[in-house]
């Protein structure tokens, strides 16, 4: 058992952390989360952590805001306890879509976001496969960039070995991450080509690549309406495929997510529990969602123990 740390989870994804605890051996921190009747948010830490190393673990998925108010107000009882580092665990982390000005007079949330979880006083911040990975940019604590990439491999090296696949990036900027599952895989590589040819209109789909007879794989970082990855799993049939499936570390699966997954034509969906599943997700068949606690807990056994996890950002 480790001593002089705690982990404490916020109402976002307790399962999460029950399961990352059981992998350390340490009992979950106790800590009160609730809110007054008109709504605000409070936090009280019901045990001593004064000089304690302490994580939090909140994904800042929906309710995004809400979410986001616990962590803050949880970091600022820590702070005021005496705890000796605040590390923040943010599984999925939200707002990193607006990491940029698009258009004029927009803001760059993601920034904010990260001041905020700076000004409420956490020492290090870990999350997993960013959006964008110049977020780690907008923080001037340590930050550390995990990836769900060994859970997910494990998981389609079992389903797909020796099989023909050819891994699916359903848009230009996901052709990193697909070009080094490929590798790993042994697998070959195709782009989806993504156009609108006016507002308002249904997107032209274009697959760049041989996928014919093969089966594909579409990988991403997050689902949240599943819109555009049915749509590039209809367009690489059409081209040929096989079979159709795909794989993310996010599955936000907001609005007609399930809906559109139960109704298309990929025979599966493989996600990590950086999110948790709504009941409509646990009841679709075609959703697999596998545990990244292990990988999580290696890091906090490791930042505990000062040492490095570098081997951790496969």
């Amino acid at each position: 058992m480790l001593k002089s740390l705690s982990i404490f989870s916020g109402s976002a994804n307790r399962e999460l952390c029950e399961e990352i605890c059981e992998y350390l051996e340490v009992p979950m921190g106790r800590a009160k989360f609730s809110h007054f009747s008109d709504g605000e948010t409070y936090v009280e830490i019901q045990e001593n952590v004064r000089g304690v190393n302490c994580f939090v673990v909140q994904p800042t998925s929906q309710p995004v805001n809400e979410n986001l108010m616990e962590l803050l107000i949880a970091i600022d009882a820590l702070r005021r306890s005496s705890a000796g580092s605040i590390i923040t665990i943010i599984p999925y982390f939200g707002y990193a879509r607006q990491d940029r000005k698009t258009k004029p007079r927009t803001p760059i949330t993601a920034k904010l976001v990260a001041d905020l979880i700076s000004a409420a006083g956490a020492d290090r911040v870990l999350s997993m496969d960013l959006h964008a990975g110049q977020i780690q940019g907008f923080f001037n604590t340590p930050f550390d960039h995990l990836y769900a990439m060994p859970v997910l491999l494990a998981e389609l090296d079992k389903r797909y070995r020796g099989k023909n696949i050819v891994v699916v990036s359903p848009d230009a900027g996901g052709v990193e991450r697909a070009r080094a599952y490929s590798k790993r895989l042994g697998a070959s590589l195709a782009i989806i080509d993504k156009r609108r040819p006016e507002a308002n209109q249904a997107e032209v789909m274009n697959v760049i690549g041989d996928v014919e007879g093969m089966h594909a794989i579409i990988l991403d970082d997050m689902i949240d309406t599943a819109g555009t990855l049915t749509k590039a799993g209809e367009a690489v049939l059409a081209q040929g495929a096989s079979s159709v499936s795909a794989a993310a570390s996010h599955g936000v699966l907001s609005g007609p997510a399930v809906q559109r997954i139960e109704q298309s034509p990929l025979e599966s969906v493989i996600i990590t529990n950086t999110v948790p599943l709504t009941e409509a997700a646990k009841k679709c068949s075609k959703i697999c969602q596998l545990s990244v606690a292990r990988l999580l807990g290696e890091a906090i056994k490791r930042i505990h123990h000062g040492d490095s996890i570098s081997s951790l950002f496969v």
